[in-house]
């Protein structure tokens, strides 16, 4: 059986430039190479979600301009069991310029959140019996904080297994790490979130430490070409990292994080979830862009299959405390 996966975030539109570089501050370069595309976290999570086998249903909130009619048009031929898309009169569709670079195909992003910053308490309770019916609710950090809080009490109440990703980082309360069942920064998100300079294993789990602290009670910190760590109350696991060839790694977390939500609603344990989420993002940025590039299940599952070798592995690290 495929799991119900409901992902409320963002649809931003997307233009991105390929070059050789990064620019300096007053400096124009000319790309080799342009594109425009559907992006946004909620939205490239939801489309992971679905290739990685989930029935999803995309909740997110768009403008009444031509990048919201974009939007809708993408988004009804993805192939999701259902959308809610609300529309905001006041404020345009989000939008993101991105600039991808070098040989490890870094990226720089800028984004515009638009419509994605005004959704109400009233479109948040049409959204309760999809978000109670789910197995998993994904959200982000790219909504009003307002509407991310409420989203997560109604998944409380319901029942519901709540994946935050905090990213675009913005301040949340300890209140709120409480009420999410699996948090996933990456190494940047993990420093602004504990207060710990996170660049390796040791430095994620001291950040791991201050997070369960906080109320969280399971976290992933993706540590880039490192891996991944997952720390729970129970185990301390290196998640490896697949071998790529980079061509473009600005999906790589919504690919992670979408895929991950597939297989905990398909029942996987966390540990094997995290390993399959890794194959898939790993194939993720071998192609240009952030929704086009999502792998199938398939394609994942000949990754892991190719390289045995990658496996999740226990942390000798010492004991760590957790609240309550």
């Amino acid at each position: 059986m495929k799991g119900k996966v409901c992902v409320f975030g963002s649809f931003n539109l997307d233009v991105v430039a390929v070059m050789n570089r990064f620019p300096l501050p007053g400096e124009s370069l000319t790309a080799h190479n342009s594109m425009m595309g559907p992006g946004g976290k909620g939205a490239n999570q939801a489309t992971a979600a679905l290739r990685a086998g989930a029935r999803v249903h995309y909740i997110g909130k768009v403008g009444n301009d031509d990048f919201g009619t974009f939007a809708r048009r993408h988004l009804e031929k993805t192939g999701f069991d259902a959308i809610t898309l609300f529309t905001c009169k006041e404020k345009p569709t989000g939008n993101a310029l991105i600039y991808v670079a070098g040989d490890d195909a870094e990226n720089m992003i800028s984004v515009y959140p638009g419509a994605n910053t005004t959704v109400t308490a009233a479109e948040v309770a049409r959204c309760q019996p999809t978000v109670a019916a789910a197995d998993i609710l994904l959200v982000q950090l790219e909504n009003n904080l307002s509407a991310i809080q409420r989203m997560i009490d109604n998944a409380r109440a319901g029942g519901t297994f709540v994946i935050l990703n905090p990213a675009p980082w913005q301040k949340v309360s300890d209140a709120l790490l409480a009420k999410v069942d699996l948090l996933t920064p990456n190494s940047t998100e993990a420093m602004q979130l504990s207060g710990i300079k996170v660049t390796d294993f040791a430095s994620a789990q001291r950040a791991a430490e201050v997070l369960h602290r906080k109320g969280a009670r399971q976290v992933i910190i993706t540590l880039g070409t490192a891996g991944a760590l997952l720390s729970s109350a129970e185990q301390q696991l290196r998640i490896p990292l697949f071998p790529a060839q980079p061509l473009d790694t600005t999906g790589a977390g919504d690919a992670f994080n979408g895929a991950l939500a597939a297989r905990l609603a398909s029942g996987d344990a966390l540990p094997q979830a995290a390993l399959f989420a890794a194959a898939f993002a790993s194939l993720c940025v071998e192609r240009s862009g952030a929704a086009n590039s999502m792998p199938s299940y398939a394609e994942a599952l000949a990754r892991m299959q190719a390289h045995p070798e990658c496996a999740v592995t226990p942390l000798n690290a010492p004991e760590i405390t957790h609240m309550a």
